[in-house]
């Protein structure tokens, strides 16, 4: 335990068990130097405990550099809740958990992830205050497909010259909320989509609506295109799926896409474009903070045009020190949250 917290950074590690509701949580604290913690609450079945805490303790890390890289006076936190077999109420069951998020005073503001819904956000704010994502507010993926959208604008700036999108191929691994606003979009512009996931559903749903073209979850990596989208889990950028890849550039909303630090190496020594992930899905976050401080549609989208600017800004940058530009955001992160 200590040495993921080690690893990773974490300032404080936080668990929480109801036997009454099968509440078993983790919410891992990142930092909290530039001000109080938000992430998302993950709501799935874990292979084991261990596997648990690591997602905990990335994902709060990804959300510590995400919202500085936002410019957000924000630290970054996670919630991860262990999905049991069966469950008598999920209702009880968040709203265990809302009473868990509120004895952490503030350190820790809780959202929407993986898992779970708005109705689940509505029941833990029965019991606490330190949460967003509710149904009274905006859904926050919209904010991030936006955010992405431009963002997949500029990298195709960076890379191909043009941030015209007409006619380019995308492929998209994941037709979640997100992806599958961001296939709606681009579609719009006269894209070429090619698209996966796990339920086949939701795959015939974009072939009809955007006339894409549905490919197998298992070759997806090896497909030409312009722009590889991961909108999924994450950890899909690992030795054996960057060898496939045969694209000019990864933007994608997944987080963690990146199976090891190296992997962003891996990618430059091929000549492809990584747009690190917690700078291009910063939308939703951005939507969270902003609504949960009161304010309004106008200030969100302000915020939102900072996306593709700070990706320009990376992307000159790698360009000019020929590195990766996730080794650029990264430092520029660090630098942000240990000034010292």
């Amino acid at each position: 335990m200590f040495a993921v917290m080690e690893a990773t950074r974490l300032e404080t590690l936080h668990l929480a068990h109801d036997p009454a509701t099968g509440l078993k949580a983790i919410i891992a604290i990142h930092s909290t130097c530039l001000g109080p913690a938000l992430g998302g609450c993950r709501y799935l079945a874990y292979p084991d405990q261990t596997s648990a805490l690591r997602d905990a303790a990335r994902l709060a890390q990804g959300m510590s550099y995400k919202a500085a890289l936002a410019g957000l006076a924000l630290g970054g936190g996670q919630a991860v809740l262990i999905r049991p077999p069966h469950v008598a109420s999920r209702g009880a069951l968040f709203e265990a958990f809302g009473r868990f998020v509120e004895t952490l005073q503030g350190n820790y503001i809780t959202a929407t992830d993986s898992g779970t819904s708005s109705a689940d956000m509505d029941c833990v704010a029965q019991h606490t205050r330190y949460v967003t994502s509710t149904t009274r507010s905006a859904d926050p993926s919209v904010q991030t497909a936006l955010g992405l959208f431009a963002g997949l604008r500029a990298t195709a700036k960076a890379r191909l010259g043009s941030n015209d999108l007409q006619g380019l191929r995308v492929v998209i691994q994941g037709l979640g909320n997100v992806g599958y606003a961001l296939a709606e979009q681009l579609h719009a512009v006269g894209t070429e989509l090619l698209v996966s996931d796990l339920d086949p559903g939701r795959v015939s749903l974009a072939v009809e609506q955007f006339g894409a073209r549905g490919l197998d979850p298992e070759g997806i990596f090896a497909v030409p295109c312009d722009i590889f989208a991961p909108c999924g889990l994450g950890a899909v950028l690992n030795p054996a799926s960057i060898a496939q890849l045969r694209c000019c550039a990864v933007a994608g909303a997944a987080n963690n896409q990146l199976a090891s630090p190296d992997m962003a190496d891996e990618l430059e020594r091929r000549g492809i474009l990584y747009a690190p992930d917690y700078v291009i899905n910063a939308g939703g976050l951005i939507q969270a903070a902003l609504t949960h401080r009161g304010q309004d549609a106008v200030a969100v989208t302000a915020h939102l045009a900072r996306i593709p600017q700070r990706l320009a800004e990376l992307y000159g940058q790698a360009q000019a020190d020929k590195r990766s530009p996730a080794r650029i955001a990264d430092e520029l992160a660090e630098r942000l949250l240990y000034p010292d």
